[in-house]
């Protein structure tokens, strides 16, 4: 892949990252976010979700939120410590990377996401906020399922 990232954009114009503990194993925490046609059992913002291969770098997967549909391409993946995907949607760039940092008691889950293009630019950040918003949820409705199945 050419121009393939390594992270997130941090000169893009919309930034977001939130962290959450969760109490269930790091491989657990894992396998629920990487298994992408499960997403819409535990994420209710995402209404379809599917991969046909595994996710590994160069992996396509699509999902639809938001009424919005989305191809992401996996760029990187250290399993289950992190992965890295993004793509081109609607003219806005994304990149979002998860991270999974294991504990005795809990896995710290962190999530940073960038945003350039012309419709993030015009308002970066009412964007910012709504991105934020959305990470936030995202974790909340990760550590909800992956808690329900580790107890």
């Amino acid at each position: 892949m050419k121009n393939t990232p390594s992270g997130i954009d941090r000169a893009a114009p919309v930034l977001a990252r939130r962290e959450l503990p969760i109490r269930a194993p790091a491989p657990a925490v894992w396998a629920l976010l990487t298994y992408v046609p499960g997403w819409p059992t535990w994420q209710p913002d995402i209404a379809e979700a599917r991969a046909l291969t595994p996710l590994t770098p160069g992996a396509v997967f699509h999902w639809r939120t938001g009424g919005v549909d989305i191809a992401s391409t996996v760029y990187a993946v250290d399993a289950p410590r992190s992965i890295l995907w993004g793509g081109l949607s609607q003219g806005i760039t994304a990149v979002h990377q998860w991270t999974f940092t294991p504990s005795a008691r809990a896995t710290l889950v962190v999530t940073e996401e960038s945003w350039d293009g012309a419709p993030v630019q015009a308002d970066a950040a009412v964007v910012t906020r709504a991105l934020d918003r959305s990470l936030a949820q995202w974790l909340l409705h990760l550590k909800s399922a992956a808690e329900r199945a580790a107890h």
